[in-house]
């Protein structure tokens, strides 16, 4: 199957996606790095953002692949593994602006589409369900409470050294759910068929094991 994991930010897409591909030996394809990874590049290249035609330029000449290593993800921009660069905060933010654009989702989906085309792949992201893959076999939307979710991204930021406050991190979250749940093409919404699961007060291994017990009940 191709399984599609959708929600907001925070919401336990990429760490329940890929420990649920563990599970059911299927392979985890990050596609929120490729979104990244194209800010990074153009932040190399100090294209701002929202300048669509240089980004679109910009994409011609862009080379990002996903490779697997053990258990993990290698994000590779024009050869270079970019895992440990695209996960800067300076770049999430770039990439919620940037996957705005028309030109570079359009590319990005065609990679994405490319990639999974076997199946046997789970894929996490803001409009996999509904645009990406919208007739993947078994899809689930992920929510949560949004302080909760600010919690969860101001632990994880204290985690790699970075001082700010909780509320710094709400405000900046809400307004992600803003441009995502406002942007013209794939907008952030829940396919009808999705499964939905409110993950507020789930811990990581609820999650999975509530996943994980719908994908059995899909297989069979």
């Amino acid at each position: 199957m191709i399984i599609a994991i959708g929600g907001p930010a925070a919401s336990g897409k990429s760490t329940t996606a890929q420990r649920l591909a563990s599970r059911l030996g299927y392979v985890y394809l990050d596609t929120g790095a490729m979104y990244r990874a194209c800010a990074l590049k153009a932040k190399r290249l100090s294209i701002e953002p929202d300048d669509e035609d240089s980004i679109a330029r910009m994409l011609g000449q862009i080379d990002i692949r996903i490779e697997l290593s053990s258990d993990r993800n290698v994000i590779l921009l024009d050869g270079e593994d970019v895992s440990q660069a695209i996960r800067a905060d300076e770049i999430s933010h770039l990439a919620s602006t940037v996957s705005a654009l028309p030109a570079v989702r359009h590319k990005m989906v065609e990679l994405q589409r490319l990639m999974a085309r076997e199946g046997g792949v789970i894929l996490d992201g803001r409009d996999i369900g509904t645009y990406v893959f919208p007739d993947a076999e078994l899809k689930f939307f992920l929510t949560a409470d949004a302080r909760v979710r600010a919690l969860r991204r101001w632990k994880e930021l204290r985690g790699k050294g970075v001082e700010i406050d909780l509320d710094t991190v709400l405000t900046d979250l809400l307004q992600r759910d803003k441009n995502d749940q406002s942007r013209a093409l794939a907008p952030l919404m829940a396919a009808e068929d999705a499964i939905r699961v409110d993950t507020s007060h789930l811990s990581i291994e609820q999650q999975v094991e509530t996943l994980y017990q719908y994908a059995l009940e899909r297989l069979k």
